[in-house]
């Protein structure tokens, strides 16, 4: 059976602003490239989004406000055409020690499973450090985004690793590679 790639996109300042902890889905804002880029890249991968959501530990927001703005986010998506295959999140702060909280590959591993995907053949997206080392702990290229707390945090990453303006500079790049 064939597999498929992959893309794993971060959320906040990837996908969508950065604002903090979202309660209210209204309050979500898209980069305005967003939907142009997702519907580029789902010609060649299943799409799929890994967020580290601490502000459930954290008391800040709740599950279900999480899962509310992601609800939305999907539908936002799907109402142009664009499909998410999976949103996934860890509700944990990083004093917990757990093994779902980006860097580690753990949701990575079980969509490999569940989906029958390629991770040599697949992308992680994201603006952060930790996107990169998730991709890099299991086996999937990491495209580094400027958007978001890149520009914050560029100097933390290694010189090889692809760095994009925004998502749709890193949508050019997968799919052009992707031929």
């Amino acid at each position: 059976m064939a597999k498929y790639p992959a893309i794993f996109l971060d959320r906040d300042g990837t996908i969508i602003e950065d604002t903090g902890y979202i309660k209210n889905p209204l309050d979500m804002i898209f980069f305005s490239e967003s939907f142009k880029a997702l519907r580029l890249m789902q010609d060649y991968y299943l799409l799929f989004i890994i967020t580290n959501q601490s502000g459930i530990a954290k008391g800040f927001i709740t599950e279900d406000e999480v899962k509310s703005v992601n609800k939305y986010l999907v539908e936002s998506f799907k109402s142009r055409n664009i499909i998410i295959h999976e949103i996934f999140y860890c509700p944990h702060k990083r004093e917990d020690n757990c093994t779902c909280k980006k860097p580690f590959p753990y949701f990575i591993n079980m969509a490999a499973e569940l989906y029958n995907l390629s991770l040599k053949d697949s992308y992680i997206i994201g603006d952060h450090p930790s996107d990169v080392d998730c991709g890099l702990n299991a086996g999937v290229k990491p495209i580094y985004l400027l958007t978001g707390h890149g520009r914050k945090h560029w100097e933390e990453i290694a010189p090889y690793i692809k760095t994009c303006e925004n998502i749709l500079a890193a949508a050019h790049y997968v799919t052009n590679n992707s031929k």
